[in-house]
């Protein structure tokens, strides 16, 4: 009787952890309050940072986060049974499909873990060929094992047959090779005796809390000073009441690992204001330095994003962020499905970070490794769209995205119209004029004109572009437009031979 009704709690712990994963992000625009509260626990700095480290953030257009831990062992599932859950949650299977003891054995799986093919260079080589500006790694998942020697708990890399410090090698290997590394760090950790979900009532319930807070302090500032190259956090596992109703901590916490490492960009789903407000606070404000909801989504207007930096995480399998052995059971998004997203991101001015979830031996999954040669591909030639550029403040196009940087549009072509004729729709009152056109990748100039649709009252000019009918592309295409600052003149247009 007992076993089952820890069956039962374990999976209502489950459901209400994913619940409460969803409820952490959003898939519409957010309204501002009305009347603003005060508030002394909200952003630090308020408004969007424009320091070089952060404008570096906003630039980097394509990265990689990497899940990795025992988990990958398990591979989603045990002894030939797929477990119900996510590969990296899988340590909370439980019900009649769960190994028995099952807990007890995946606390034990890190003295298994010797990931004897891993190479950091290799890793780091594959995804700078793909085109990644920066990786995000998963140094501590929820069942609290550390990828690196922590010192304030045994249940590391140290304790492995690997031994190793697998951040270090990451750090460094990526850092060489030019790609920032951000630090992946759950505030769950089911290893951790003092950790709880619900918020604390009794005095010793406060005083066990109480240390698991200065146990992750210890943590993160290990992180820090062990690895003085990693450029932010990626914090995950902030939903809990016990952790919500620290917010006086955690905003002097956050304070201090800002003195600490100058420059440092973490996201918005950290901490929370007093009234218990994630990622936005009461007043509508992002707290921390970019949005960080869009967990496997994407917004469907620009004007949901109020502005602010945000990036996009995504899984190629529909959930799959830890190693999954069998992709057969999901559909798996291919390099276009990925292109087509990464486009859309970067065009809204934010950035695209593909997941990847090694094995237990270190090597990508065969899937992930076709991927990242195929966008890399497709990245060799068209990266000048994608790195460095913004919003480009036009209508949406039916033909694929925009972007622009400085007095250059690109717009990077999914949907090639019938009759090879590419129309650009420009405001009237713009104040960027389009003056030639050209194939990115091999700077094949284009006919352009300007066309006089004769719609009465249009608050719009219009440019075709004239793709070549004998040119072949299995892959979307770049258009570079070139343009230069002055009013629209569409006497002067129509005598311009273009």
């Amino acid at each position: 009787m007992k076993k089952t009704v820890n069956s039962i709690a374990a999976i209502l712990l489950l459901i209400s952890s994913c619940i409460d994963m969803h409820a952490q992000s959003w898939t519409g625009p957010k309204e501002k309050p009305k009347e603003r509260v005060d508030l002394k626990y909200g952003p630090l700095n308020p408004g969007k940072r424009t320091d070089a480290d952060m404008q570096r953030f906003r630039e980097y257009g394509l990265g990689q986060f990497i899940h990795w831990g025992v988990y990958a062992i398990a591979g989603g599932e045990w002894n030939g049974v797929k477990a119900p859950t996510a590969s990296e949650w899988i340590r909370v299977w439980s019900g009649n499909t769960a190994p028995p003891n099952w807990q007890q054995t995946y606390d034990n799986l890190y003295k298994q873990f010797n990931p004897k093919n891993f190479d950091a260079k290799r890793w780091a080589r594959q995804a700078k060929q793909m085109g990644a500006r920066y990786m995000i790694i998963t140094t501590k998942h929820h069942d609290g094992f550390c990828l690196w020697p922590s010192k304030y708990t045994g249940y590391t890399i140290a304790q492995t047959p690997y031994k190793k410090d697998i951040v270090k090698q990451l750090v460094d290997a990526y850092t060489a090779e030019g790609i920032d590394v951000y630090l992946y760090f759950s505030i769950i950790d089911w290893n951790n005796k003092d950790y709880r979900t619900s918020a604390p009532q009794t005095e010793q319930e406060k005083e066990s809390y109480n240390r698991f807070l200065t146990f992750t302090r210890n943590q993160l500032f290990e992180l820090i000073n062990n690895y003085p190259k990693m450029k932010g956090f990626w914090f995950d596992g902030t939903w809990d009441k016990s952790w919500i109703g620290a917010y006086q901590y955690t905003y002097q916490l956050e304070k201090d690992l800002r003195a600490a490492h100058p420059g440092l960009i973490i996201g918005s789903r950290f901490r929370n204001d007093e009234h218990g407000k994630r990622h936005f606070d009461s007043n509508g404000d992002l707290l921390g330095d970019y949005e960080q909801g869009w967990e496997r989504k994407l917004p469907a207007k620009y004007e949901w994003l109020n502005g602010n930096d945000w990036d996009c995480v995504m899984t190629i399998p529909p959930n799959g962020w830890g190693y999954i052995k069998d992709w057969s059971q999901f559909y798996t998004k291919t390099s276009y499905d990925l292109i087509d997203m990464l486009m859309q991101s970067v065009s809204m001015g934010g950035n695209f970070v593909l997941n990847f979830g090694p094995d237990g031996n270190g090597q990508m999954h065969t899937g992930e490794d076709k991927l990242a040669e195929e966008i890399g591909d497709w990245m060799k030639w068209n990266s000048e769209a994608v790195y460095g550029v913004t919003h480009a403040p036009l209508e949406p196009s039916p033909y694929g995205y925009y972007t622009q940087k400085g007095n250059t549009l690109y717009l990077t072509v999914f949907n090639r119209p019938v009759n090879n004729q590419i129309r650009i729709k420009i405001p009237r009152a713009a104040t960027q004029i389009p003056t030639g056109a050209s194939l990115l990748a091999s700077k094949t100039p284009l006919k352009m004109k300007f066309t006089d649709i004769g719609i009465d009252l249009d608050k719009n000019v219009y440019f075709d572009i004239s793709i070549p009918a004998d040119f072949i592309s299995k892959d979307p295409f770049v258009i570079k437009v070139d343009t230069k600052t002055g009013k629209i003149n569409t006497k002067e247009l129509e005598k311009a031979h273009m």
